[in-house]
């Protein structure tokens, strides 16, 4: 029976780069969503960046935009990086969407018509010179538990207690430095105790959860009446202003999950679809995966606002472990915090989708990177046991193509084929470390006929060209075989296969189709091997850059008068898109924003100096009042400010507080 299936993946938030511990997800979620494509069931994988907060709003400010500009750069890299590591969302949003706005909307006002929106005073930290209430990470100190110095507001990193930011000893703000100060705040809160009854029957009862987390909640949350769920912030606040509360707005928390049913909103639009027909139906699942960080919100906060909604509850709640790298946490200061970026300067994407395939079981286990580990996966699985199969076959039939009939094979076809109802359940199971294992099992036995019948050797007799064709066609097909198991994690790999053996691989059933009488396409480079240097490279802290050398100075040029200079319109401008000139061998062609709907183009001599992505969203100052010059690319409409010497260049940047447009005198 074909399933229809509503997939999701926690949303990122809008504040970092995506990094190898994020990847950890969103390439599970991308193996069991293309597992269940495979299949033949309807699939829509959904996400969105988180974008509200604090810390959006305070990182925008630092860096003299406006929080919608940060959001709208940080998606788009975001979402480059997932398109990278072939992520296959068939929709990716953003809780700052009017779609978003509107569900929110929808839910508070189910949840003011159930009486469950209570509202009080409650004292929380106060940071003076923002002027601002501090949310629980953003307030540091000494944990009041076992002394640890510079621990969160809200749980100790060293001996794992948790506790009220009020507790913290000697507390200071992330912000400013300053002692924050104790102040009410009127706070709006859901009540969830009522809710409880249901809480309990879902968590505990309808199979949705893993044994471990059903434990757990019960254990630690649904003892004991649950808490009262603070659901508000006051201004300054970047989000959604609550409608019935002027000057108050829902606290990330709330409008981020959410995000998963406004995205699937907005899909449903663009497809000529129904949302009710994907979250409001007992036809289709509702499928979470997410880190074990965020169980709580996403198995009790959760649940509770789409009951009171009236959506549907999700089927499944796949929660996974950390990342450490090398049995530790990822440090920046140990070069182990890898964004997705570096990993791809260095290394190929699918290399790392199959050492987390690899990896990964369906419990709550922490997944570690091991670096030598990952070269000899690599090396060995995927170069030296499965590529190794067509490398040492396909060409030997390049001119003759397959068998016209599939030739005996001692029963290695049909046993690969037996086993694929086992692979299956293994993938759905989200065991996917299982998956890989019994596919390396089914490449081993493949091998060993390789190894026994040795193609090259046939090769030198003529006499037995039909022999090489058969033993050529058998290695091809149990080779296809283990691609199209595969293909969930390895979909370039697959891709590769399906081309060298006109296959589509756009089916699990073709593990049982045996492929004879069809040509088979000249061999080329499936996967390169791992270069245990590069990883190393990847992993090794960058050093930090060497204070500038002292220069010979420069002769000045001519003096100038006041009345001169004033002549010189110096504006500070937003880069909104950068890209290379192919024809220019230094030149970027840059897209400036002068503030309002002021745009100039220009080309700027930083091309080794810059990667063009990294110059998007940042600030610089322009010539603005230069005349225009054609140049055969195109017209530079300006000047972007730059210093240096001896080859290198860097570009000058206005201070904090800067905007788009602001005049430099």
């Amino acid at each position: 029976m074909t399933r229809r299936l509503l997939v999701t993946s926690a949303l990122p938030y809008a504040n970092g780069p995506i990094h190898l511990g994020h990847l950890v997800e969103y390439l599970q979620t991308d193996f069991w969503a293309r597992f269940q494509r495979l299949c033949g069931h309807r699939v829509v994988y959904v996400c969105a960046d988180d974008t509200h907060g604090t810390a959006v709003m305070m990182r925008a400010e630092q860096e003299g935009r406006a929080p919608e500009d940060l959001i709208a750069a940080m998606s788009a890299a975001h979402q480059r990086d997932f398109a990278a590591f072939g992520v296959s969302f068939d929709h990716y949003g953003s809780t700052h969407s009017p779609a978003n706005r509107a569900v929110c909307g929808e839910i508070w006002a189910r949840l003011r018509e159930r009486g469950l929106v209570v509202e009080r005073a409650v004292p929380r930290l106060f940071d003076a010179t923002r002027r601002m209430f501090l949310a629980d990470r953003f307030v540091k100190g000494t944990c009041p538990r076992c002394g640890a110095a510079d621990q969160y507001g809200d749980a100790c990193e060293k001996c794992g207690s948790t506790y009220a930011a009020t507790e913290l000893v000697e507390p200071r703000s992330v912000f400013s430095g300053a002692t924050p100060e104790l102040r009410d705040s009127t706070q709006l809160f859901v009540r969830l105790e009522p809710l409880q009854p249901f809480l309990t029957a879902w968590t505990q009862d309808s199979g949705a959860l893993q044994p471990e987390v059903r434990n757990y909640l019960k254990g630690h949350f649904l003892d004991k009446p649950l808490q009262d769920w603070d659901v508000s912030r006051p201004a300054p606040y970047f989000g959604f202003e609550i409608p019935d509360a002027p000057g108050n707005f829902w606290y990330v928390w709330f409008d981020a999950p959410i995000g998963y049913v406004a995205a699937t909103a907005e899909w449903c639009e663009h497809n000529g679809e129904r949302l009710d027909d994907w979250w409001r139906s007992g036809d289709a699942e509702v499928v979470h995966f997410l880190g074990k960080d965020i169980t709580y919100f996403h198995t009790l906060f959760w649940p509770a606002l789409l009951h009171v909604g009236g959506f549907s509850l999700p089927r499944r709640v796949h929660i996974h472990g950390f990342l450490r790298v090398n049995g530790e946490k990822m440090s920046k200061s140990r070069g182990t915090f890898v964004t997705a970026e570096r990993y791809l300067a260095h290394l190929e994407p699918e290399w790392l989708r199959y050492y987390y395939a690899s990896k990964l079981g369906p419990k709550i286990d922490d997944l570690d990177f091991q670096t030598d580990e990952f070269v000899g996966k690599v090396n060995s699985d995927l170069v030296g046991r499965v590529v190794n199969l067509a490398s040492r076959s396909a060409k030997f039939v390049a001119e003759v193509g397959l068998s016209t009939r599939y030739p005996d094979d001692g029963g290695l076809f049909a046993a690969a084929a037996a086993e694929s109802e086992r692979i299956a359940a293994a993938y759905d199971a989200c065991d996917f470390r299982e998956a890989m294992r019994s596919i390396m099992t089914l490449a081993d036995a493949a091998n060993e006929f390789v190894e026994r019948r040795a193609p090259w050797k046939l090769k030198k007799d003529p006499d037995r060209a039909g022999e090489l064709q058969d033993v050529c066609t058998v290695v091809l097909n149990l080779f296809h075989q283990i691609a199209v198991y595969l293909t969930p994690v390895l979909p370039e790999l697959s891709a590769k296969a399906g081309a060298l053996l006109g296959s589509d691989m756009s089916r699990w059933s073709l593990a049982h189709t045996q492929l004879v009488g069809r040509p088979v396409q000249p061999f080329q480079h499936m996967m390169a091997r791992v270069e245990a240097a590069k990883v190393d490279e990847m992993f090794t802290p960058e050093a930090p850059k060497p204070s500038s050398p002292q220069l010979d100075a420069e002769p000045l040029a001519a003096e100038i008068t006041i009345d001169d200079f004033q002549k010189v319109d110096l504006r500070v401008a937003e880069i909104v898109a950068a890209a290379e000139v192919p024809e220019a061998k230094k030149l970027l062609r840059l897209t400036l924003s002068l503030g309002g709907d002021v745009r100039r183009e220009v080309f700027a001599g930083i091309k080794g100096a810059y990667e063009p992505s990294s110059l998007v969203g940042r600030l610089v100052v322009v010539v603005a009042n230069l005349k225009p010059r054609k140049m055969k690319f195109g017209t530079s409409e300006g000047m972007v400010v730059a210093a240096g010497a001896d080859g290198e260049v860097y570009l000058l940047s206005p201070d904090q507080g800067a905007r788009p447009g602001h005049r430099l005198h």
